[in-house]
């Protein structure tokens, strides 16, 4: 972001205060266009995209801050181009950090993989080369066998945390966005017992469509959550399902490491995974899979051969 925009936002968010417009419990962003190639664009509550790329050069960590989202948002949708068509998203930040997420969260989850629930956050990291767009094919990995779905929320954070406390959490998100924790179970638990290696191949992380301003959201803890393969819903969940909820995520995370603007968190993922069935049932090319939340809408993936 340049200064010139930079100073421009923070202007724009001194009218916003003045005037009553538009803050940022109304913003939802998105970045569209080619991959590489990506502008970034604000929702309207038609679900119209229009272009931000004449205030901003792209949604960034810095753009993130409480005072950057009220600007943004206090710009009327009147003065900003209306983009044409359906053009590809991309994640809807970029400049990620890391990508945090926590295992069997859900008590439904551990029920099905049978295993006891944890007594804290089971924290693993994904790596920042999975991210792909929400509407970008997935690719299976070469001598992958166990290709499995995760419909999860993802808490974006918004503000340098460090040995914060559950009341203050809030404070630090700048928002949510649907997560697909795409798993490779053999690789997970066949090839050294590692949660990073079996989620961390490329596409294994698409994120968004949207991120949306966290005032949007007025209880993370009471959002439906489901996914479904080829048209058959497969899990059907409840974020108030969660082992530990966000606050008790987001707390317990900065008192082992310090989290960034742009970090990302994937909470976790209800009963319903393939490799819960009986017996398993895995993903393989040419399957469609969806996952969605209530109020962050919803992506769509085709699974793709090796390349």
């Amino acid at each position: 972001m340049s200064r010139t925009m930079l100073s421009g936002i923070l202007a724009a968010c001194l009218l916003s205060s003045l005037s009553g417009l538009a803050s940022a419990s109304d913003v939802k962003l998105v970045r569209y266009g080619p991959v590489g190639a990506e502008k970034p664009g604000i929702v309207d509550a038609q679900g119209r995209i229009h272009d931000l790329s004449g205030h901003i050069d792209d949604i960034t960590p810095e753009t993130l801050s409480d005072a950057s989202l009220d600007a943004l948002g206090a710009i009327p949708m009147s003065d900003l181009p209306l983009v044409p068509g359906n053009p590809r998203l991309g994640v809807p930040l970029t400049g990620i950090g890391k990508i945090m997420a926590i295992g069997f969260n859900y008590v439904n989850h551990a029920a099905e993989m049978a295993v006891e629930l944890p007594t804290e956050p089971l924290l693993f990291m994904k790596a920042t080369s999975a991210l792909t767009g929400p509407f970008d094919d997935v690719i299976q990995p070469r001598n992958g066998n166990k290709l499995d779905y995760e419909s999860e929320l993802v808490v974006v954070i918004g503000k340098r945390a460090q040995y914060i406390s559950e009341a203050e959490v809030f404070e630090y998100i700048a928002g949510y966005a649907v997560g697909h924790d795409v798993s490779e179970r053999e690789f997970q638990r066949e090839r050294g017992g590692q949660f990073t290696k079996g989620k961390s191949a490329d596409t294994f992380a698409p994120l968004g469509p949207y991120l949306v301003g966290r005032d949007n959201i007025e209880d993370p803890q009471n959002l439906s959550i489901w996914s479904e393969v080829n048209g058959e819903m497969r899990q059907q969940g409840n974020t108030a399902d969660m082992v530990f909820g966000v606050a008790q995520i987001v707390s317990h995370l900065s008192q082992f490491m310090t989290l960034y603007p742009g970090d990302v968190i994937f909470t976790g993922t209800p009963a319903g995974v393939g490799d819960g069935m009986t017996p398993p049932t895995y993903l393989k090319p040419g399957d469609v899979v969806r996952v969605g939340i209530e109020g962050l809408e919803a992506q769509r993936q085709t699974i793709v051969a090796p390349r």
